[in-house]
C-alpha cells in the first residue's frame, strides 16, 4: 500500500497551526506526518481510517493522532453531493513541542502521557467532544497568547477525558504502556517480545512476574480490560494487519510471523475480528488509496513514500483557512 506524506503548513516559529475547512471535500490520499494532529469532523458522516483501524463515524468526529500514523476521512457521496453544509477543523504541532523542561513537570504528566498513548489514534466522544468542539472554533481566530491558553487546556481536556477509544490495534505499533505498576510494565514488555510465538502462554507470562496463572489473568484483565487470550489475539492480527499493507508476503506467511499455529485458525480469527478474509483486507486498502498525486489541489501537499524527496517542499497556498500560532 502507498503510504503519502503530508507537508504539514507548519513553521519553525510555530506553537501549533489550525487548518479550517467548510465543505472542501476528502479528496486525499492515506497519509501521514511527523507532526501530531487533532482532527475535528463536523455535520456530516461517513469512513474513517487510521492505522489498521476502519470505522464509520456518524455526523461528527473528533481524533488525536501520534506522528507517522497514517489516517484518511472519507465522506458519504450522497451527502457531500447534497450541498449539505459541513466543517473540519485540523490542529497540528510538532513532535517535540513539548520536550522543554517547563513540560516535564509533573502537572504535564497526563498531556505527556496523553501525546504517548495517541500513537494508536485515540477517539472523544460524548461531553468531552462537545467542550473540545468549543475550543477548537475558538482556535480558528488568532487571539494571539490567549489562543495558546485555549491550545493548552483543550490539551488538559483530552488528557483527563475517559470518554476516549484506542483505534489502532496494540500489534499495529506495538508500544509497552508508561505504567507505575512494574509488574504489569515487566509483563507487557514480555509479551511484546515474545507474541510471535506461537507457543506463549498466560503461564509463562506469570512467572515472569511471579504469581500464579489464576492471580495474573485476574491482574492482568484489570490493566488490559480484556482477557490474555482476546489481547495475544488482538496483539497478532493488528501485527498481521501491518505486514498485509506492508509487505508482500503470503498470508500463510504472515500467518506463520504473526504467531498463529496454523492458516485455519489464523483466517478463522481473521475474519471474526475484521469481518473480511486477510486477502480481502489488504484489497481493501489498496482500492481505497487510489489517488492521482500528480492531480492534488495544491501541488507538493501530498508526496508519495516511494519517491520521496529529501528536500521538503512547502505548498504555495492551502485551500482551507490556515492560522499560525
Amino acid at each position: 500500500m502507498e503510504i503519502y506524506r503530508e507537508i504539514t503548513p507548519l513553521e519553525a516559529p510555530d506553537v501549533f497551526v489550525v487548518l479550517d475547512s467548510s465543505s472542501n471535500g476528502f479528496h486525499y490520499p492515506i497519509h501521514n506526518h511527523p507532526e501530531y494532529e487533532i482532527n475535528l469532523v463536523m455535520g456530516i458522516s461517513g469512513t474513517r481510517l487510521v492505522g489498521d483501524s476502519t470505522e464509520r463515524y456518524l455526523h461528527c468526529d473528533l481524533v488525536l493522532l501520534g506522528p507517522y500514523l497514517y489516517h484518511k476521512w472519507d465522506g458519504d457521496e450522497q451527502l457531500l453531493h447534497s450541498g449539505q453544509p459541513y466543517r473540519v477543523i485540523t490542529i497540528q504541532f510538532a513532535m517535540d513541542l513539548f520536550g522543554g523542561q517547563l513540560f516535564q513537570k509533573e502537572r504535564f504528566f497526563k498531556i505527556r502521557k496523553l501525546l504517548s498513548d495517541s500513537s494508536r489514534g485515540i477517539r472523544f466522544h460524548d461531553n468531552t467532544f462537545l467542550e473540545a468542539m468549543r475550543i477548537m472554533v475558538a482556535l480558528t481566530e488568532n487571539k494571539g497568547f490567549a489562543s495558546i491558553i485555549e491550545f493548552l487546556q483543550l490539551l488538559d481536556l483530552l488528557s483527563q477525558s475517559n470518554e476516549t477509544e484506542m483505534l489502532a490495534s496494540e500489534g499495529f505499533s506495538p508500544k509497552a504502556p508508561c505504567s507505575e505498576n512494574n509488574r504489569i510494565q515487566v509483563a507487557y514488555n514480555y509479551i511484546l517480545k515474545h507474541f510471535i510465538d506461537p507457543e506463549l502462554k498466560i503461564s509463562h507470562v506469570a512467572a515472569k512476574v511471579n504469581m500464579s496463572e489464576s492471580a495474573f489473568s485476574h491482574f492482568f484483565k484489570q490493566y488490559a480490560f480484556r482477557n490474555f487470550t482476546r489481547f495475544l489475539i488482538d496483539l497478532r492480527i493488528g501485527h498481521a494487519c501491518k505486514l498485509l499493507l506492508h509487505t508482500d508476503d503470503t498470508v500463510n506467511q504472515i500467518s506463520f510471523q504473526s504467531g498463529f499455529a496454523n492458516l485455519a485458525n489464523f483466517n478463522r480469527l481473521f475474519k471474526k475480528y475484521r469481518l473480511c478474509t486477510p486477502m480481502a483486507y489488504r484489497r481493501r486498502y489498496n482500492e481505497t488509496n487510489t489517488f492521482d498525486w500528480t492531480k492534488q489541489v495544491t501541488p507538493w501537499q501530498f508526496m508519495p513514500g516511494k519517491n520521496h524527496s529529501k528536500e521538503v517542499i512547502h505548498p504555495v497556498a492551502y485551500s482551507t483557512k490556515l492560522v499560525h500560532l
